[in-house]
């Protein structure tokens, strides 16, 4: 086979040149927009992750701010109400010692009694307000203390159970504080209507839940009481913080299950 012609050999090394230079053009423009395209997703990311963090920043001056309210709310109210209740009780103790009537003497047992339960209130509110208490072993261990204390002068015997409880588990204080109020509803229902000896309050943490269960062996809750305002007001309650409140149904006694979701 003849060689081809120089002109012609020239014609293709120019060709494939000018092909190699093509191609290589190409390359350099898509590596050159892939390189902005991921520069662009870079500062893009940046750009959330600053609006992130920001949002976080601010959130977390909000939470401070929660905080330092609360603690300054719960020091104006046991500086200034406790101080208030302490005076009110001290000048009916005195009052009682002056005076001899026995119906005045009975208002001022009453008024006595009034100015405990509004001590016992506002002790419970500090209770809430502090942010020391917002975790699972805090609130478990006030619970115990509180219904040991609301059967101690009673033939009512209490147990309390809980175990592979995260002690240093959050919670918030709306939860406490709500978790609370049914509690002692439910107790106080069982102390003036079950005719019980024993209860067993039951404290159990799940992965995603956290319920309460108390069991008694009296004679149950009347109807009337199972559809009263007292349960109306636990559901409502239990509703507010995501959770629920149920009777369920037992053979001796009654049991009652308060519970609520938890964060992983």
């Amino acid at each position: 086979m003849n060689e081809l012609p120089y002109e012609i050999k020239l014609t293709y090394i120019i060709v494939i040149a000018i092909m190699l230079l093509f191609v290589g053009f190409i390359i350099f423009v898509v590596m050159t927009y892939n390189r902005k395209q991921l520069l662009f997703l870079k500062e893009k990311q940046l750009r959330e992750a600053e609006y992130q963090n920001s949002l976080l920043h601010e959130e977390l001056k909000r939470q401070q701010a929660i905080q330092k309210e609360r603690e300054r709310i719960s020091h104006d109210m046991h500086d200034e109400l406790g101080a208030g209740i302490s005076a009110l009780k001290l000048q009916v103790e005195f009052l009682k010692q002056k005076v001899s009537e026995e119906e005045t003497q009975q208002d001022m047992h009453e008024l006595l009694q009034t100015a405990e339960s509004m001590n016992l209130s506002m002790r419970e509110m500090l209770w809430s307000l502090n942010v020391e208490n917002d975790n699972l072993g805090n609130f478990v261990q006030y619970l115990c203390n509180y219904a040991e204390n609301f059967f101690r002068k009673t033939n009512i015997q209490l147990n309390c159970i809980y175990s592979e409880i995260n002690p240093e588990k959050n919670i918030s204080s709306e939860i406490r504080r709500n978790l609370l109020l049914c509690v002692k509803e439910a107790l106080n229902n069982i102390y003036k209507h079950a005719q019980a000896n024993q209860i067993t309050i039951e404290f159990h943490q799940l992965e995603t839940s956290f319920s309460i269960d108390i069991k008694d062996n009296g004679k149950g809750l009347p109807a009337d009481l199972q559809y009263g305002n007292g349960f109306s007001n636990m559901k409502i309650r239990m509703r507010n913080i995501s959770g629920k409140f149920e009777f369920i149904p037992r053979v001796n006694g009654l049991h009652l299950q308060f519970s609520f979701p938890i964060p992983h």
